[in-house]
């Protein structure tokens, strides 16, 4: 545990240093999240737009009106169970499915592929701090990271098939072609960076598939990079990107009752 990741023997990170690292990601993305509540809290809607001058927003109010909206019955009588929702509508998509199933299936794995692996990884570091505080589970850190090697590969996968389907309809299908702008494909290819540079850096590690006979040597490197990366854009830079739509359209959807 004492040696992460880095570029050699002299330039390296600890498991605690990493660990700074990701409070710094969490704490940058929370208090992303608190400015964008406010901005909503303010009546603001639109990305990257800023509240009216002199207006202000709270993020509690903007809290306490959307689990209102939530929990109230709807006024239109097409309201639906909340769990039907979060399974149906946010966990599987239906509304994108309806409209496109190629579509469906794209967004889908990309979902499905980045939360697991956000809550395997979750799930590790649970393992891995409980056991620096010296608590004893059935299981040690290195036997639940051997636990977690087949799930993550699967889903890594997952999240591959479909990054790569966003790419070929971006650079294929012409109405999204021309519908996408630089940053839309700096998005995209973000995505994509971090899950390459995670295949690879776990390539390099163990031998296989992905390690290209490069020197083992460059483990530690590749793993910092994926790392930082990941750290950065994948959860840091959320609220400032477009891809708060991960937040903010379940919050919507709940908000309004599901619905087709």
């Amino acid at each position: 545990m004492a040696y992460f990741s880095g570029f050699s023997d002299a330039i390296r990170l600890t498991f605690v240093q990493i660990m700074i690292l990701s409070t710094i990601a969490v704490v940058i993305f929370l208090y992303g999240m608190m400015i964008t509540f406010q901005k909503w809290g303010a009546g603001v809607t639109g990305y990257a737009l800023e509240p009216q001058e002199g207006k202000k927003g709270s993020a509690i109010t903007f809290l306490k009106t959307w689990w209102k909206q939530v929990t109230e019955e709807s006024p239109h009588g097409h309201g639906k169970p909340i769990l039907e929702i979060l399974i149906l509508d946010i966990l599987f998509q239906r509304r994108i499915l309806k409209r496109s199933p190629l579509r469906w299936f794209m967004h889908f794995t990309i979902f499905a592929g980045w939360m697991t692996l956000f809550a395997l990884s979750g799930l590790m570091f649970a393992v891995e701090m409980t056991g620096m505080l010296g608590i004893e589970l059935p299981v040690t850190p290195v036997a639940f990271r051997e636990l977690l090697a087949v799930p993550n590969y699967i889903f890594g996968y997952i999240l591959l098939i479909g990054v790569l389907i966003a790419l070929v309809r971006r650079l294929f299908v012409s109405e999204v072609r021309e519908a996408s702008i630089m940053y839309d494909w700096v998005l995209i290819g973000v995505v994509f960076l971090v899950t390459i540079s995670g295949f690879l850096a776990d390539g390099i590690r163990t031998g296989i598939i992905w390690s290209f006979g490069l020197d083992p040597s460059l483990a530690p490197p590749a793993a910092l990079f994926h790392s930082v990366i990941s750290l950065i854009f994948c959860i840091a830079c959320i609220p400032f990107s477009k891809y708060i739509h991960v937040i903010a359209i379940p919050l919507a959807i709940l908000a309004n009752k599901g619905g087709e």
